[in-house]
């Protein structure tokens, strides 16, 4: 097998419209938000992010109607005084995780991968495969719901260090697999839940080892060129275009600067995380990615009652994961989408079928002993003041 150069943290905190998959997304961005939701939902976060203690606070919204609106507070930058903008990228961590959902859901749509398929049917040649914990069990529908009993590399003492050691390395995903190699389960396949990066990891070299393409290209030409999605790009490099600095605290997990950019570089090489999230976006090309993705028009929209069938998931009461999602009540009604973090930046995407908008929230902040809410609770509020202007 062929292997790409990747790739790959991320983290937890963390109805369906009859259109058709060809139908183009492009009009969303052509449609103009009322002058009145704007300047409402903008006095709306201003407050919010006030109160929330973050630098800034980037959100995109589409509304049922299809029209996206993208707004801001705060700072990009609190040492240069630039403002956030609609148009500043941040990091996704492991929202980005839903795209390698889709990808795989197009894979299993086209008949290429079966999602009950044990994962030694793809990987099992592979010399270190057996050194997977539960490798002879697993299948592919462990993986995407977290249920697989293969543990996280990425909070592991030993990758960190390694990883701050040398911030320039390109990782394979064979090296970061390497730092479970031989460990315990906690639990046998499908008996237990808890999140792990490497799941996706592994969903990813299948990924590639079935297309025969790097995964990056398989989400480009399946994914963000279909959707017209011009501001989603990989973290695959430590300079990545219109990135707004991050803050991730004095004493954070990754031991990384207060300020994660130095000198225009990040301060680890964040190609580490690849299909574990790997995405920076402006949010309000988030919150198209949302509204297109529980909408059916990222895969063929037969396959969605299957990403949303979820399994109980330790993230809040009566929350489940599905395949790449998770599906957690709120005072909207069920809510479809996803958390996520990386040293510096927080985020939260999230698609309420009952009044089809969708709302994406990010802040260049993961400094959470210095912030005063969680940035899902800025979603809620702002996904309930669209709802109550219409």
């Amino acid at each position: 097998m062929t292997r790409r150069t990747p790739r790959p943290l991320s983290w937890l905190i963390c109805a369906v419209v009859a259109l058709s998959f060809s139908v183009p997304y492009a009009n969303l961005r052509a449609q103009q938000a009322a002058p009145q939701i704007r300047t409402l939902l903008q006095s709306k976060l201003d407050a919010l992010h006030e109160e929330s203690g973050a630098p800034g606070v980037n959100v995109g919204i589409v509304l049922a109607d299809g029209t996206a609106i993208g707004i801001a507070a705060g700072h990009a930058d609190t040492a240069l005084g630039l403002p956030m903008e609609p148009t500043s990228r941040l990091m996704q961590g492991s929202v980005g995780k839903t795209y390698v959902a889709a990808v795989a859901m197009q894979l299993i749509h086209e008949g290429v991968l079966d999602l009950d398929a044990h994962v030694s049917d793809y990987l099992g040649e592979e010399s270190w495969y057996t050194r997977i914990p539960n490798h002879s069990a697993v299948t592919v529908r462990h993986l995407m719901t977290h249920t697989s009993g293969v543990i996280r590399y990425e909070f592991d003492d030993r990758f960190i260090g390694d990883l701050i050691a040398a911030p320039e390395k390109v990782w394979q995903p064979e090296e970061l697999l390497s730092y479970l190699f031989d460990t315990h389960a906690p639990f046998a396949p499908g008996e237990g839940w808890e999140y792990s990066d490497t799941n996706y990891i592994i969903l990813g070299m299948i990924i590639e080892r079935l297309t025969g393409n790097s995964y990056y290209n398989e989400m480009r030409r399946r994914l963000l060129v279909h959707l017209q999605l011009e501001n989603t790009v990989p973290t695959n490099t430590r300079r990545i275009p219109g990135l707004v600095q991050g803050y991730a605290g004095v004493d954070n997990l990754f031991r990384v600067p207060d300020a994660v950019i130095v000198d225009g570089e990040f301060a680890i090489n964040p190609q580490f995380e690849w299909t574990g999230g790997g995405v920076v976006s402006t949010t309000e090309d988030l919150a198209l990615w949302a509204k297109a993705l529980y909408e059916g028009r990222a895969f063929d929209e037969s396959m969605l009652p299957i990403m949303l069938d979820g399994v109980p998931a330790r993230l809040g009461p009566n929350t489940e994961y599905g395949l790449g999602v998770i599906i957690r009540p709120t005072p909207l009604g069920v809510s479809w989408g996803h958390s996520g973090f990386f040293p510096g930046y927080l985020t939260e995407m999230a698609y309420f079928p009952d009044h089809q908008i969708a709302v994406a929230v990010q802040i260049n902040s993961s400094d959470f002993q210095n912030l005063n809410m969680p940035v899902g609770r800025i979603l809620i509020e702002l996904a309930t003041a669209v709802a109550e202007s219409r």
